[in-house]
């Protein structure tokens, strides 16, 4: 059991949160409350990693204590390069945000956006715009089930290729680009997973919008969404859920 003083005995096990500022994200106290209260001799401490400072980081976790790690959002894809293995969804999107060192091999996954997923459903939340088409938007589009997805992005040729990728037929496909005035009211939310430095061609959002930007990260979405009143949800507004989630992961994995 961690002791009151949240002290590391050579028992405990030791993960990571691996961002530029993880330091600066509520995420791993609110994880370390969470272990102590079930009585786990577990601990994630935060780890605040430069960009050129990330391969050496995470390759050398294999021959450290660290048992694994979780991976802030500027990261996901880049850790790819790192895994000895990955699950097919990791492998399909292009992106990882949870790994685990099991027998000195590193092996990815993603839980954000399935996390993401229930949390749309929790709010009966059906008809849903897309903005852009990098890994996150991949990942989603592949546990989209029962979603109504209509995407958006400013290079229409990408975009289909983009729906070959993801396999999805008949797909409903929109430009978007600063010229273009664009009302999104009629979705029940929109998750923008573009490189949009602002979203001023957005009129009217929907009652929802949603990014995986944490609180350090500029967010296009945040910035528009309180220009037109619509509710932001972010990486930090989801820790309630994101924590109990990964709070299960670990126990499943840590050995």
């Amino acid at each position: 059991m961690m002791n009151n003083d949240n002290q590391i005995s050579k028992q405990t096990k030791l993960f990571g949160y691996i961002g530029e500022h993880a330091g600066n994200s509520s995420f791993s106290a609110k994880l370390n409350k969470l272990f102590k209260q079930n009585s786990d001799d577990t601990m994630m401490i935060p780890m605040n990693i430069r960009t050129d400072d990330l391969y050496f980081t995470i390759s050398n976790m294999k021959e450290s204590h660290v048992n694994g790690a979780v991976i802030a959002s500027e990261y996901v894809a880049e850790v790819l390069e790192t895994l000895d293995e990955a699950s097919s969804l990791v492998k399909r999107s292009g992106m990882c945000d949870i790994i685990y060192k099991e027998d000195k091999k590193l092996r990815g996954d993603i839980f954000s956006i399935r996390v993401l997923s229930e949390k749309l459903k929790d709010l009966y939340i059906s008809k849903i715009a897309i903005i852009g088409i990098n890994h996150y938007a991949k990942a989603f589009s592949f546990l989209a089930c029962g979603f109504h997805v209509s995407y958006f992005n400013e290079n229409l040729e990408e975009l289909m290729k983009f729906t070959q990728e993801v396999e999805l037929q008949n797909a409903d496909i929109n430009r978007i680009a600063q010229s273009m005035p664009v009302d999104l009211s009629s979705f029940d939310a929109v998750l923008d997973f573009s490189d949009f430095d602002s979203l001023i061609m957005i009129e009217k959002l929907p009652k929802y919008s949603f990014d995986m930007k944490n609180n350090k990260q500029f967010s296009a979405l945040k910035q528009r969404a309180k220009e037109l009143q619509s509710e932001y949800i972010g990486f930090d507004d989801m820790l309630a859920e994101l924590i109990p989630k990964v709070h299960v992961e670990i126990q499943r994995f840590k050995i």
